[in-house]
């Protein structure tokens, strides 16, 4: 087994991972196209969406209602690599303007795995890496903790409600 670092990473930054985990009550198809399709993403994550799935590809989000994935508060993320219905691991190009931790975010990169468990349901695991041990990285991976934990939160309320609607 050999770990690959991202470029200009280094090991440290892989020791401080931050890992979230949520067992969500939808099969990993159903997971996937939640993550990778812009439909998906606006069902349960944010206002608005765009996805270019594919390597160097683009994941753009707007949480404001008003805005759109092409202004200055948007996030847009570059696609590092996925394997359909299982990994998708990306890295914030653009960060939104006024990010308060805009130095930070340039070395943290973000991996979602997806594991089938049983027939009708998916354990989704984020690991968010890239931290480093200076002052702006260490506040800017307590937001992430707080922020990763919400939307797997949200992500399993999405599956929820679809679940008692049926």
């Amino acid at each position: 087994f050999a770990l690959a670092l991202a470029p200009g990473s280094s090991m440290a930054q892989v020791e401080n991972a931050l890992v979230h985990e949520a067992v969500v009550n939808a099969t990993p198809a159903q997971v996937w196209a939640a993550f990778t399709t812009r439909e998906g993403l606006e069902s349960w994550m944010t206002a608005h969406a765009a996805i270019d799935l594919k390597i160097g590809g683009s994941l753009k989000t707007q949480y404001d209602p008003k805005g759109t994935v092409s202004d200055a508060t948007a996030i847009q993320n570059a696609i590092l690599s996925y394997e359909p219905m299982r990994m998708l691991s990306f890295k914030v190009a653009k960060a939104p303007d006024g990010f308060p931790f805009p130095n930070a975010i340039k070395s943290m990169w973000t991996v979602v795995y997806f594991e089938a468990v049983g027939d009708t349901a998916t354990r989704v695991r984020e690991v968010s890496l890239g931290f480093g041990t200076d002052d702006e990285s260490r506040k800017m991976r307590g937001f992430f903790d707080r922020g990763n934990a919400f939307t797997l939160q949200e992500l399993q309320k999405r599956f929820a409600a679809k679940a008692s609607a049926e």
